[in-house]
């Protein structure tokens, strides 16, 4: 039995050492290959300042949007957001029609505020001849998606009075060609023209770099698009296709060859870093399933935060220091290997905050906090049970085993309820867009169930390899029995 406790004990101060050098405030982070992440402490918009953005449903009110609509506008915002590099952002559902976006630290918005606000419908327009540059405003007719170009009709350009009409050649397709500058050409009004695909025919899209050492951008097609594509491109070599975004014209590509296979790539546009990336984002994450527009922003100061990290900081310490005395002179020595406990608990929980990346808002902290006391009360119930067992005449090793056996039925219920409240509350958070609400269920959530994992595991190990080496009858001052 003494084994089993030293081969845990051993284990404890390897999972100790690890979660102090997480904690540790310069933490460089995890860089293994490929593989890199970052340990820093992540705060919310409440704590750090930022930019607090609010979408509504660009639709008519008699519009009906369903709650799975908006949950996928959210994933695809996210990736949108995530993808452009900003980290450590919130998008949640707030009432029926709105979604709220929060960038806590985030100080260039204009990025971001740009790629929220393109939230239309992602198509790919065949031009012919006819180059269009990038911000070219055109008119997109949806009615024959996935028609060959052959049977289509060219579709008449609107025209101002006074004007000659011009009729949109409704061919093109898709890769950009090499040491092509084309001049856009000049339209009276915004002309007309037929969409062969959109970006639902989409599959991936990625960034890389070709033989020369360009950055391009490769792709792959669903089969829903496939076929089209590669009849498309067969058959219209040299002709433009662009990829339009609302309306406007992020990009021009011609056809340099037959694309049968489904995937291919996007070159010669003298992409850097930055703009591929941008237009694969585009690419990846043009299309909502309903239209949003940015109704209110605002940037967020961080004065009141730093104040209230400095308060909730010295809140910890205070119910931290006041739970450790009174377990101290509620129980003595048992008491002190509590608050061996409760710290190794409190460092496990902040350590496990930075490997999840959890974004920390001030009610979350309150959470946190509010976690302590819950991690104390396992220890209470077993020392009373201990004490119990030491009246009755047991030994410290069987003491502590019984009062262990006894105990953790009401140790496992209690925290089952909690956790119960808990789940109920980051639901309420996460449906209603309640992210104060949400942030203190997560925080509370995690508490509560490496409290439970402290009781089982930490305490035990400690009262016996502590306890066990006493002899009660020498030392019963050292108890409160």
């Amino acid at each position: 039995m003494g084994q089993r406790y030293n081969v845990y004990l051993a284990l404890i101060v390897v999972i100790l050492a690890a979660v102090i050098w997480v904690d540790y405030p310069g933490n460089p982070g995890i860089h293994v290959g490929s593989f890199n992440k970052d340990l820093s402490t992540k705060l919310g918009l409440d704590l750090r300042g930022g930019l607090l953005v609010l979408l509504e449903v660009d639709e008519p009110s008699t519009t009906t949007v369903t709650p799975q609509e908006l949950n996928d506008a959210v994933q695809i915002l996210t990736q949108r957001s995530n993808a452009l590099g900003v980290a450590e952002n919130t998008f949640s559902v707030s009432g029926n029609r709105r979604i709220i976006a929060e960038f806590p630290g985030l100080t260039n918005t204009s990025d971001v505020i740009s790629i929220l606000k393109q939230t239309g419908l992602l198509t790919f327009v065949p031009l012919g001849q006819n180059y269009l540059a990038a911000g070219a405003k055109i008119n997109v007719d949806m009615t024959k998606i996935h028609v060959p170009v052959e049977q289509l009709t060219p579709t008449a350009a609107p025209t101002k009075p006074g004007t000659t009409p011009t009729v949109a050649n409704p061919t093109a397709t898709a890769t950009a060609a090499p040491g092509t500058t084309p001049s856009p050409t000049a339209t009276a009004a915004a002309p007309t023209y037929y969409a062969l695909m959109t970006g639902a025919d989409l599959d991936t899209v990625s960034v890389s770099r070709g033989t020369t050492g360009d950055y391009q951008i490769d792709f792959t097609l669903k089969d829903s698009g496939k076929t089209v594509f590669g009849d498309y491109t067969s058959k219209h070599i040299g002709d433009y296709l662009a990829i339009v975004l609302d309306g406007t014209i992020i990009s021009a590509p011609s056809v340099n060859g037959a694309i049968t296979s489904g995937s291919g790539q996007i070159t010669g546009g003298n992409f850097t870093y930055d703009t591929s990336n941008q237009l694969a984002i585009q690419l990846r994450y043009g299309s909502l399933p309903v239209p949003l527009k940015v109704i209110q922003s605002q940037q967020v100061s961080a004065t009141l935060g730093q104040d209230s990290i400095n308060r909730s900081l010295i809140a910890g310490i205070i119910g931290l220091s006041m739970v450790i005395l009174f377990m101290i002179l509620s129980y003595r020595l048992p008491g002190v290997i509590a608050s061996l406990a409760l710290a190794c608990y409190a460092a496990t929980s902040l350590a496990l905050f930075k490997i999840i990346g959890v974004t920390l808002t001030l009610p979350g902290i309150a959470g946190f906090v509010l976690s302590i006391g819950v991690a104390v009360d396992a220890n209470i119930l077993i020392f009373e049970r201990l004490k119990e067992e030491l009246r009755a005449g047991r030994g410290l090793r069987q003491a502590v085993d019984v009062a262990w056996s006894r105990a953790w039925p009401s140790i496992r219920d209690s925290n089952i309820t909690t956790l119960i409240s808990c789940v109920v509350l980051e639901f309420f958070g996460s449906s209603f867009g309640a992210t104060i609400v949400q942030g203190f269920a997560t925080t509370l959530i995690i508490g509560v169930v490496i409290s439970l994992i402290t009781a089982v595991f930490v305490t035990r190990t400690f009262l016996h390899e502590v306890l066990d080496n006493l002899k009660f009858a020498e030392h019963p001052r050292w108890f409160r029995a």
